[in-house]
């Protein structure tokens, strides 16, 4: 059995130290990272783009089917999709933690190698934070720091009529990976003898567990000169979030079923489970993908990025937001969001 170092015989500052000891510092504008009362950051005349998150256990994540480097890792990448959304590029985030006692010095080491490994991959450096003590489950706070040329940041109310409506990426997957999760969870719980399986749904198990934020669309736009009119990630479905720049810009939308992107092993997953993939799509949540309009101008751009696919575009807000079956039917978008599904 491995050994257990109790987070009491470190306490707090020593906790600390052990988990920000190999910090490794990546971005010039990081002046003074961990060890003071503040870390100083300078952005050199551009503009600083803040988000934070609050993750709590069995609300947000459940430690059952979730490893805690997977946490670590998500955590991070769910605030830097915040700030990509922007069209910024984050530089620094700050961690604060709230666990009980069950946590070992070990767990929390665990889930800190999921965090220092997104900074790796995404090039920020962990600055600062917090620990406390919490009378029951595990609770994360995640704070993220990014920059952006003053004439280069995105909203979501600045989209204008004909622009294109465009997405990254694919959809609903991780929604169906959080369904086999909760499937064999509750096959466990009935009956702990029986060992989990996950049919070989690595796809969308890992499109929940361990998403990715659309760094490489943003380094698409840089280098293509693409600053889109409005944009936004996809946290709670697709719907939502349509509806979401639709308001916000005061505009209605036309998209088209067919042009939802979906992947095969996301296809494969849904009918297992007798769930419509574009269902999945529109109302599951969670993909971190970018929701984004664009002039029609920079359609020929566009065409050159495989992982972008133009699903429909910005009408007069008097028509409505619409979405067209592949049978050529037209119905009414609506909000079902991330609740929309009962498992």
């Amino acid at each position: 059995m491995d050994a257990r170092t109790e987070i009491s015989s470190l306490g707090e500052f020593g906790l600390i130290d052990h988990l920000t000891r190999n910090i490794e510092l990546r971005n010039a504008s990081t002046i003074l990272g961990v060890g003071d009362d503040a870390a100083v950051i300078d952005h050199f005349g551009k503009q600083t783009v803040l988000s934070t998150d609050l993750l709590i256990e069995n609300i947000h994540f459940d430690l059952m089917y979730t490893p805690l480097r997977h946490l670590g890792y998500k955590s991070v990448v769910v605030n830097l999709s915040d700030i990509y959304a922007m069209n910024a590029n984050p530089t620094q985030i700050l961690v604060s933690l709230g666990f009980s006692n069950r946590f070992s010095v070990e767990a929390i080491d665990e889930f800190y190698e999921g965090i220092y490994a997104a900074c790796d991959k995404y090039g920020v450096d962990l600055v600062g934070g917090d620990t406390s003590s919490s009378g029951k489950g595990f609770i994360i706070s995640i704070t993220a720091i990014g920059e952006v040329r003053p004439d280069k940041f995105v909203q979501r109310s600045t989209a204008g009529k004909g622009d294109l409506l465009c997405c990254s990426g694919d959809l609903g997957g991780a929604y169906l990976g959080l369904v086999f999760l909760e499937r064999e969870k509750k096959i466990f719980l009935e009956n702990p003898e029986i060992k989990p399986d996950l049919e070989d749904e690595k796809y969308v198990i890992g499109r929940m567990l361990r998403p990715e934020a659309a760094k490489e669309i943003i380094d698409f736009f840089e280098q293509e000169g693409i600053v889109p009119s409005s944009m936004m990630d996809i946290s709670d479905g697709l719907s939502s979030e349509i509806l979401h720049i639709c308001k916000e810009s005061e505009l209605g939308c036309v998209i088209y079923e067919e042009k939802i992107p979906i992947a095969e092993e996301t296809r494969k997953a849904a009918y297992k489970f007798e769930l419509d993939p574009t269902a999945c799509a529109l109302s599951g949540g969670e993909d971190y993908e970018l929701l984004f309009t664009v002039k029609q101008a920079d359609y020929d751009k566009l065409v050159l990025n495989e992982k972008i696919s133009v699903i429909g575009f910005m009408t007069a807000p008097e028509d409505g937001k619409k979405i067209i079956t592949k049978g050529g039917n037209t119905f009414d978008i609506t909000a079902q969001g991330w609740n929309a599904f009962t498992i």
